[in-house]
C-alpha cells in the first residue's frame, strides 16, 4: 500500500480490502474532519455485505450523515447496523436513533429505539437506554414509569453514562424541591468518579437545606411560640439576611424581595434595625462637611445617611436585587452628560450660546429616570437653601 504524499499512512485512502483496516483509516479521518473520504472507506465496509465489521462501518457512515445534515440517511444506515446484532454497534445505533428522534420531539420513535437498545443486552449502553426513557417518561407526566427507569440507568453500566443520568436526574430532583432525593442521587454519580456538575449539584443541595433553616429562624422571628421561641434581634438579622441572599443566589428574587421587606417591616424595632443595618452594608452617605464628597456607611450607624435623595433608591435595589441595573443607568447617564458636553466644551468660549444649550440639556439627561425628579428636587432645595444664606 502506497500512502498519499504528505498524508498519514493510517490516514490514507487505500486499495486493501481489509474491513478492520478500512475501519480503522475511516475512523482516522473522520475524526480529522475529513468526512468525504472517510464515508468512501466505511461504504466499502458496508458494500461488502455481512461480516463483522459491517456495523462497525454502517454507524460510523451514520455519525458522518449525521454532521453532515441528511438525518434520514443516517436513521436507515443506525438500522443497518441494529440489523446486524452486534453487541457493540447495535445498541449504540440504536442509542443514536433514539437521540436522532428525541432531539426533533419525536417521542414515540424515540421510544421504540431506546428500548430495542436494552434488547442487545449490551450492559454499558443500558443506563443511556433507560436514562433516554426516564427522559420521555417525565415528559408525558408518567412519574412511576420515569422512577424505575432512573433507578435502572443509574445501577450500573459505563461510568460516564451513570454520572450523565445522575446529572440530569439530580437536577431534576431539586428543581422540584426534593432535596434528600437529589442528594442520594449525587452521590450514587460521585461513586462512578469525580465530576465538577455533580459537586456543583451537591452544594446546590447545602444551599437548599440552609435556605431551609434560615427560613425556619425567620419564621420564629415573625411568630415565635412556646416550641419555637422567638430569636434575640441579632440571630433575626443574620437569619433574614443570609435567607434573602441565598434566595437571591437560587434565583428567586421574589422570594429574596419579601424576605427582606419582612425584616424590614419587623414589628420589633431592634429586630428591622438589625435587617436595616445589614441591607445597608457599605452604602454611602454624606459627610457633615459639605463639599467633601462621600463616605462608607459603618454598620454601627445604619441610619447616617437618612436623607440622602438617592437614598430610596439605592435601597429599593438592594432589596429588589436591582443594584447592577441602577448602576447601568447612572452610567447610561453619565455617558449622556459628557457626550453632551463635550463637543462645545472643546470649543472653549468661542461658542457660548451653544454650551448653554449643551449645558441645558445635560442637566435635563436625568429626568428620563425613575430617580432623576428626586435629583431635581433635591438641586432646587440645596439652590433654595443658599438662596436663604446668601
Amino acid at each position: 500500500m502506497t500512502a498519499t504524499p504528505g498524508v498519514p499512512a493510517s490516514s490514507a485512502m487505500t486499495d486493501d480490502h481489509d474491513p478492520a483496516l478500512l475501519c480503522e483509516q475511516a475512523r482516522d479521518l473522520a475524526r480529522q474532519g475529513r468526512l468525504s473520504p472517510a464515508a468512501r472507506l466505511y461504504e466499502q465496509v458496508v458494500a461488502q455485505g455481512d461480516g463483522p465489521h459491517r456495523a462497525r462501518a454502517a454507524f460510523g457512515l451514520a455519525v458522518i450523515h449525521r454532521d453532515l445534515g441528511e438525518v434520514e440517511r443516517a436513521r436507515d444506515l443506525c438500522r443497518t447496523a441494529m440489523a446486524t446484532g452486534d453487541p457493540e454497534f447495535a445498541p449504540r445505533a440504536a442509542c443514536h436513533l433514539a437521540l436522532s428522534y428525541e432531539e426533533e420531539g419525536a417521542h414515540r420513535e424515540a421510544g421504540e429505539a431506546w428500548r430495542q437498545a436494552l434488547e442487545y443486552d449490551a450492559g454499558r449502553y443500558a443506563p443511556v437506554a433507560h436514562h433516554g426513557l426516564a427522559r420521555l417518561a417525565e415528559a408525558r407526566g408518567d412519574e412511576a414509569t420515569a422512577r424505575e427507569h432512573w433507578g435502572l440507568a443509574l445501577r450500573g453500566g459505563a461510568a460516564p453514562a451513570v454520572v450523565e443520568a445522575a446529572l440530569d436526574y439530580a437536577g431534576r430532583l431539586l428543581s422540584r424541591g426534593e432535596v434528600e432525593q437529589a442528594e442520594q442521587v449525587v452521590l450514587r454519580g460521585l461513586e462512578e468518579g469525580e465530576h465538577t456538575g455533580l459537586r456543583v449539584l451537591l452544594g446546590a443541595v447545602h444551599v437548599e437545606r440552609a435556605i431551609a433553616q434560615f427560613g425556619a429562624v425567620a419564621a420564629a422571628a415573625a411568630d415565635g411560640s412556646a416550641v419555637t421561641p422567638r430569636p434575640d434581634p441579632g440571630t433575626a438579622g443574620v437569619a433574614f439576611e443570609l435567607l434573602a441572599r441565598l434566595l437571591a443566589v437560587r434565583g428567586d428574587t421574589t422570594g429574596s424581595a419579601e424576605t427582606w421587606e419582612q425584616g424590614l417591616d419587623h414589628p420589633d424595632p431592634a429586630v428591622a434595625q438589625e435587617v436595616r443595618a445589614r441591607l445597608r452594608r457599605g452604602f454611602l452617605h454624606p459627610v457633615s462637611e459639605p463639599g467633601d464628597g462621600f463616605t462608607a456607611e459603618t454598620e454601627a450607624d445604619p441610619g447616617a445617611q437618612a436623607g440622602a435623595w438617592w437614598d430610596p433608591y439605592v435601597e429599593t435595589a438592594a432589596v429588589q436585587n436591582s443594584t447592577p441595573m441602577l448602576t447601568g443607568e447612572l452610567f447610561v447617564a453619565i455617558t449622556r452628560m459628557r457626550d453632551l458636553l463635550a463637543p462645545p466644551l472643546a470649543t472653549g468660549a468661542a461658542r457660548p450660546a451653544e454650551l448653554r444649550r449643551a449645558m441645558e440639556e445635560a442637566v435635563a439627561v436625568p429626568d428620563d429616570y425613575v430617580w432623576g425628579p428626586a435629583l431635581r428636587d433635591d438641586l432646587r432645595e440645596r439652590a433654595s437653601q443658599g438662596d436663604r444664606t446668601g
